[in-house]
């Protein structure tokens, strides 16, 4: 492998979440085989082949260059346009069953951690009682529906986490096909 990763403050270990790989391909933005290849979303009207290396993600180059996006500004109401830009232009966006979006804390974006199950989700009770409130707010009335739901993330469905970058709050929605 090539030089060490950049970091992304908003999602600090895309390797872990899948959505930078090793890879021996070279980068559609800027030609060089970099060790590393992004997997997941971009959001373009142009045509495009081939994947990005994260080096032109950091940089911005890519979003530039193909007039795009890694991640919809769905949800992320309340930040300013630097870090809007930043979640949308400069960070790795994530694996998902339905459109991913961004979860924002504290008037700033949240770090994404990753999908996690009932398990990893119940290491984090603030994450799984704010799940809990929210899916109440959608309709979810009856309670041990709710719960059962809960304990089963991680089977047909999971949870997205994140952990707010200001006061490291755990934050996290549902995501399923």
């Amino acid at each position: 492998m090539s030089a060490q990763l950049p970091f992304f403050r908003y999602h600090p270990d895309p390797v872990a979440t899948g959505s930078i790989t090793a890879s021996s391909e070279a980068c559609v933005c800027c030609g060089q085989a970099h060790g590393w290849i992004y997997t997941a979303t971009f959001y373009t009207e142009q045509d495009m082949t081939g994947r990005i290396c994260p080096w032109c993600i950091a940089d911005g180059s890519a979003a530039m260059r193909f007039d795009g996006e890694f991640t919809d500004a769905y949800g992320l109401d309340g930040i300013s346009w630097e870090t809007l830009n930043e979640v949308t232009r400069r960070t790795p966006g994530f694996h998902a069953w339905q459109d991913p979006r961004w979860l924002v804390h504290c008037t700033d974006a949240a770090a994404y951690v990753g999908e996690v199950g009932h398990s990893e989700l119940a290491a984090h009770p603030e994450a799984l009682d704010q799940l809990r409130n929210e899916m109440r707010l959608d309709g979810w009335h009856d309670t041990q529906q709710l719960e059962q739901f809960l304990t089963h993330l991680g089977q047909a469905a999971s949870a997205m986490l994140f952990k707010c970058t200001v006061c490291d709050t755990h934050l996290a929605y549902t995501d399923s096909s």
